[in-house]
């Protein structure tokens, strides 16, 4: 990128980003941001911009975002730096979160799916009620009329 311009730590803690005054350029370190998350941020941004990834050296990713309708304003450029800076920690604490908990999800699904169903409850009630009945027809209702005789 000819041109550009870094911004300082003061005015973006947060995430260092360069721009030339068309994009906006992060390079990530994967140590610190899990190459899922940058994915994953970098996908949330499709719709608004177009996103270009390289890899400059081992364990980096640089992402370069430049808005659909070209604009130049740096501080939409900004706000899209901080936008983009604010998915990548959010897309980063979902996957610590998936891998802290992924044998708890594991678990909970195999039981879900590979355990033989219980009868619930109310369904053993239902068919206790089932078995009464059949066996006790004190007023004879479960004989039809005709083998009675009443409709003779």
């Amino acid at each position: 990128m000819s041109d550009t311009t870094t911004q300082s730590p003061s005015e973006m803690e947060e995430l260092v980003y360069d721009t030339d005054g068309r994009r906006v350029a992060f390079t990530l370190d994967e140590e610190l941001y899990p190459r899922e998350a940058i994915l994953g941020a970098a996908y949330l941004f499709l719709d608004r911009c177009f996103v270009f990834l390289e890899r400059p050296a081992d364990q980096k990713v640089q992402v370069r975002l430049k808005t659909k309708d070209g604009a130049s304003d740096p501080d939409a450029l900004e706000v899209l730096a901080g936008e983009f800076a604010n998915a990548l920690l959010d897309q980063v604490v979902r996957f610590r979160v998936a891998e802290s908990t992924g044998q708890l999800r594991e678990y909970a699904f195999a039981r879900a799916f590979f355990t033989t169903p219980a009868q619930s409850s109310i369904d053993q009630l239902l068919a206790e009620l089932d078995d009464e009945e059949l066996e006790e027809d004190d007023l004879e209702v479960a004989v039809p009329w005709e083998q009675d005789g009443g409709g003779q």
